[in-house]
């Protein structure tokens, strides 16, 4: 690279010399005869060529110059550029996470009757979210079978065992789980909720047994009824999607699509009554 620099550089003086020369050899008297005349024009096209030439080389000379320090810069500048996509995700996480804290101690300052005890997914207790997860906390922590698990979206499922220091917890998306509901608009509390798959093979959940007349409708929202005090009340479920009839049982059902994601659940907190003589745990 310093041997190119060198004689890029030795060219450029020495054309630079030669077109001085020419300019000074072509202004240097008034008095031009025919023949001197003749000779500027003829080196007035040289003169240009030499010029573009000579400019040509002096920009190919700066490029190898430079080259090495845009380098430098490029690499820097690709550097902050990830600095910033890695800071950016970090702040998106971080708000996450404070939204979930924010919406879980929100819920905990309405309801204070109860106890929340955090925990954390060990693993799946069937191989399958759908049949439960297994949590670290027990009956060391007071757990006991029945208890409610919620998490910051809502409404997760049921404590079903509880070991000294694991629990399993079955999710609202299993069909042999039942919770008594109510509809946020219509303040209906008839009814109950339990695990279902629609045609495509979805898990989300369904209202059974509402009454015929029910004014039930497709964007209500579903939340825990209270009924009986295992289930805090008002915690949400989720969105109505869909409504049927049952012309038979002269009844109605609701499917529901729940605001958890049990693909994504990450804290959980299980629900502990402060007094629990009037609540009766099977």
């Amino acid at each position: 690279m310093k041997l190119i620099k060198n004689k890029l550089a030795v060219t450029i003086i020495v054309l630079s010399v030669t077109f001085l020369g020419l300019i000074s050899y072509t202004v240097k008297s008034e008095n031009k005869s025919i023949v001197e005349s003749g000779a500027g024009s003829a080196l007035n096209p040289v003169q240009g060529i030499i010029y573009k030439a000579t400019n040509h080389v002096k920009e190919t000379l700066d490029f190898f110059l430079n080259f090495s320090e845009v380098k430098a810069q490029n690499k820097q500048l690709v550097q902050e550029n990830e600095e910033l996509k890695s800071q950016l995700l970090t702040y998106s996480n971080l708000k996450d996470e404070n939204d979930r804290f924010r919406q879980i101690f929100d819920f905990k300052e309405s309801r204070s009757q109860y106890n929340y005890i955090a925990c954390d997914i060990i693993e799946y207790s069937g191989g399958n979210f759908i049949d439960g997860y297994v949590v670290n906390k027990g009956k060391s922590d007071s757990i006991q079978k029945g208890m409610v698990v919620i998490s910051a979206q809502g409404l997760v499922g049921q404590v079903i065992s509880a070991g000294d220091n694991w629990s399993i917890i079955l999710p609202i998306i299993n069909e042999n789980i039942a919770v008594g509901v109510m509809d946020e608009s219509t303040k209906d509390v008839t009814g109950y909720l339990s695990g279902f798959k629609d045609n495509q093979n979805k898990n989300l959940t369904k209202v059974y047994d509402l009454p015929i007349d029910s004014e039930v409708k497709e964007g209500d929202v579903i939340t825990t009824s209270g009924v009986g005090m295992l289930y805090p009340k008002e915690i949400k479920i989720g969105e109505v999607v869909s409504v049927e009839e049952d012309k038979v049982k002269v009844m109605k059902s609701a499917v529901v699509k729940p605001y958890v994601d049990f693909n994504k659940l990450q804290e959980l907190f299980i629900v502990s009554p402060k007094d629990t003589r009037e609540v009766k745990y099977k």
